[in-house]
C-alpha cells in the first residue's frame, strides 16, 4: 500500500501523520495517527478510550503513537488514541456524554443515530475496512477493580478465532477470555467482520501509571512483532495467559450499597457468595452466589450500585490445576480486613 488514507488525512509510504477525523453530524472530532511503514505489509488498528475513564489504555495509544516510527513498520498502523473525547472531557466514566449511551454496546452503529451510535458507524465504516487485525485497549472504570487479562474472539470463523487466540497469547497477562459475543462491542464486531481482533484489560478504578502504560506498549509492540507489522522478533513469555472462558457477567438487580466479598483475581467456589447489596440502613437486598467455580475478573469497588450496571465478572476456575489465589484489597492493600473496615481488634476497642 503506497499510501493510507482516512477522511481528509493521508501518510503516504514513511509518513507518519496525526490528525482528526469528523464524526458527522457531531461536533466529536476522534484523534487519530496514521503511520505508513516503508515497506509493505498488512494493517493493524489500535484503539484507546471506547470507555474514556479508562486512562491506562488511551495513554498507551498515545505513547504508541509517539514510539512507532514509519521505519520499523511493514505495512500501516492506525491508531485511534481516543474513541469517545466528549466523555473524556465531562468525566462521564463509561458514556458518550451527548447520549449516555456506552459506547461498547452500540456497533455497528447508525449513521442517523446518536452520538455514540454515529461514533461506532464512523469507526465501522472509515475504519474498519482498512484493518486486518484490531487491538482495544481498556482497564477498569473508575468504579472498577480488575484484574490485568485478555479477551479474545469465539464467535467468528475458524480463522479469525484461530488467529485472535494467537494474539492474545502474546499478551503478558495471566488470564485470557474467549467471548462469544459478535456485536455491540467494537472488537467483537470487527471480529464479526473478519477481522481477527483481541481487547486488553490493564488496570484499574480509572488509575494509571507510567509501568502500567509500559506494559501495554510491550505487548502491543510484542504482537505487531509476531503479525510482522513492528519490524523485530516477538518475544514469547514462558507461560501463556489460562483460559478462564466462559465468563459470567452479573448485573446489580436493584440499587443500593455494593460489599463485595472477593477480590479482582481472587478465586472462589460454586455456592460461595461474591457480595452483597444493601440499602442505606444495612438490610440485606441482594446476595450474589457463584454459579461456578471462578476468579474474579472485574468487580464494582464503590459503594454505591445501580440497577442494571455491573456489579461483578468471573471467569471459569480448575483448583485442581492452579490452586487457591487469595488477593488483598485492591483498595488499601491490606490482606486481612472485613467490609473494607480495616482497624485491628485493639483499635476498635479503644475507639
Amino acid at each position: 500500500m503506497e499510501q493510507v488514507t482516512i477522511g481528509g488525512l493521508t501518510a503516504k509510504r514513511g509518513e507518519k501523520v496525526n490528525g482528526f477525523i469528523s464524526v458527522e453530524g457531531t461536533r466529536i472530532q476522534l484523534p487519530v495517527t496514521l503511520i505508513c511503514g516503508t515497506t509493505d505489509g498488512e494493517t493493524v488498528l489500535i484503539s484507546g478510550g471506547v470507555h474514556n475513564a479508562e486512562y491506562v489504555g488511551i495513554q498507551s495509544a498515545i505513547q504508541l503513537s509517539h514510539d512507532l516510527e514509519p521505519d520499523k513498520i511493514n505495512g500501516q498502523v492506525i491508531i485511534i488514541h481516543l474513541m469517545n473525547p466528549s466523555g473524556f472531557e465531562h468525566r462521564t466514566m463509561s458514556l458518550v456524554y451527548e447520549d449516555g449511551k456506552n459506547l461498547n454496546r452500540v456497533f455497528p452503529g447508525s449513521m442517523l443515530g446518536t452520538t455514540a451510535e454515529r461514533i461506532a458507524y464512523t469507526v465501522e465504516r472509515e475504519f474498519f475496512p482498512l484493518a486486518d487485525y484490531y487491538i482495544d485497549l481498556h482497564c477498569g472504570d473508575g468504579f472498577e477493580g480488575l484484574v490485568s487479562y485478555v479477551y479474545c474472539l469465539g464467535n467468528a470463523s475458524d480463522y479469525v478465532v484461530k488467529k485472535s487466540r494467537e494474539m492474545a497469547e502474546i499478551a503478558h497477562v495471566d488470564l485470557l477470555v474467549e467471548s462469544q459475543c459478535n456485536t455491540g462491542g467494537a472488537y467483537n464486531y470487527a471480529g464479526s467482520l473478519g477481522i481477527p481482533s483481541i481487547l486488553l484489560e490493564r488496570g484499574h478504578s480509572s488509575q494509571w501509571c507510567q509501568s502500567l502504560v509500559d506494559e501495554d506498549v510491550h505487548d502491543v509492540k510484542n504482537i505487531l512483532r509476531y503479525l510482522g507489522v513492528f519490524k523485530g522478533q516477538a518475544h514469547r513469555h514462558e507461560k501463556t495467559p489460562i483460559d478462564v472462558s466462559p465468563a459470567i457477567y452479573e448485573d446489580a438487580p436493584v440499587e443500593g450499597c455494593w460489599y463485595p466479598t472477593k477480590q479482582p483475581g481472587e478465586t472462589f467456589r460454586e455456592g460461595d457468595v461474591l457480595g452483597y447489596i444493601k440499602d442505606y440502613f444495612g438490610n440485606e437486598l441482594f446476595r450474589c452466589i457463584a454459579s461456578q467455580d471462578g476468579i474474579i475478573l472485574y468487580e464494582t469497588i464503590s459503594l454505591c450500585i445501580m440497577k442494571d450496571s455491573p456489579m461483578v465478572a468471573y471467569g471459569a476456575w480448575d483448583f485442581t490445576k492452579y490452586g487457591e489465589v487469595v488477593k488483598n484489597c485492591i483498595v488499601c492493600g491490606e490482606a486481612e480486613h472485613k467490609r473494607h473496615h480495616h482497624h485491628k481488634k485493639s483499635e476498635i476497642d479503644e475507639d
